[in-house]
């Protein structure tokens, strides 16, 4: 069990990330990719992507096996991470005792190749193959549904936002799943280790992870900036071919044509902030049927996603549904159209 000590000043600086962090989401895959647990939500995925990878997975397993410790220093807490490219910069940045202390951890449980004892002692042409492998990885396993990781997350976030309106910051972290328990001042998480996390202060940042699997997970060193990254619900269709690009579907020539009319575009603003299915009934003054079918429209055009919270569906507009309603606002405000 992992035990987070919250005094009152980090109860006022508990955040939610802003995204999805590119390098929780690769070293969360590249562990999720090596397991056989979590079928029938990674499934799919894992069969599409294996084929297609090249080296970079053998070579970055063996920094993040399927269980057991990681090192620290491949997930960042610090620094520019608003991109892959400045992700992988602060990475490359770390300092030498950092890349030490971390690796000599990992070998102490698992037999390492040889190149990183290399990358132990900070060489630079071990952290270039280092940087090259995160990249390469991306781009073949995870840039394909990096809109649907988005997507999935924006949502998620969106959820978040209204355990936090009800409830305030106790209510959030009450309602993140049934792998947190919160008991004043302590946070109890599912945890493969015995582990406690005291936070003195500094505050923590949730983040939001579409392939952390099956717990969430927080950094070994308790001396870094405080993060907890946790599972997010993932809908049972999003790693079918719709969601690869090239598909059909995901071109966007089939489940357009029917995205017409008032009322689907009005569960569609409705959906900007979240939105249950009953509020949108309610404030369409339309049965609860009628907003299922527009839904599954608003969804198969990736216009929309959908997370359950509590036996409730909410739904979130996707980047591509609020682009959406973004022009739609920018039309109304050139002269000579319409309101």
């Amino acid at each position: 069990m992992l035990r987070v000590y919250f005094t009152s000043e980090d109860l006022a600086r508990v955040r939610v990330a802003s995204g999805p962090d590119f390098l929780w989401e690769i070293s969360n895959s590249v562990q999720t990719l090596q397991r056989r647990d979590g079928e029938r939500v990674f499934g799919t995925w894992r069969r599409w992507v294996r084929p297609r990878l090249s080296d970079s997975p053998r070579l970055l397993s063996s920094l993040l096996p399927p269980r057991g410790y990681s090192p620290d220093f491949l997930t960042p807490t610090s620094g520019d991470r608003v991109t892959l490219q400045a992700a992988l910069d602060t990475l490359m940045s770390t300092p030498l005792p950092r890349l030490r202390t971390d690796l000599t951890h990992l070998a102490a449980s698992f037999r390492l190749p040889g190149w990183v004892g290399s990358l132990a002692g900070g060489d630079t042409d071990a952290l270039r193959r280092l940087g090259e492998a995160l990249r390469t990885y991306q781009r073949e396993a995870l840039a394909p549904y990096w809109q649907c990781v988005h997507a999935h997350i924006d949502a998620d976030r969106a959820v978040r936002l209204h355990s936090l309106l009800d409830g305030g910051t106790e209510g959030l972290l009450a309602g993140l799943g049934p792998q947190f328990r919160w008991r004043p001042p302590v946070l109890e998480v599912t945890y493969p280790v015995d582990q406690d996390l005291r936070l003195r202060g500094r505050g923590l940042v949730l983040q939001p992870s579409f392939f952390c699997w099956p717990t969430p997970i927080t950094l070994a060193d308790g001396d870094l900036p405080p993060v907890l990254v946790y599972p997010i619900h993932h809908a049972a269709d999003w790693a079918g071919p719709a969601a690869v690009p090239g598909s059909r579907s995901a071109a966007g020539s089939g489940p357009l044509g029917p995205l017409l009319g008032h009322t689907r575009a009005g569960i569609l603003r409705a959906s900007r902030t979240g939105c249950s299915t009953v509020e949108a009934a309610r404030l369409l003054d339309v049965t609860h049927p009628a907003v299922s079918q527009h839904l599954n429209v608003l969804r198969a055009a990736g216009l929309v996603t959908t997370v359950r919270k509590a036996g409730r569906s909410f739904h979130v507009a996707t980047a591509e549904g609020r682009a959406l309603l973004a022009t739609e606002e920018r039309t109304r405000r050139l002269p000579g159209c319409g309101a």
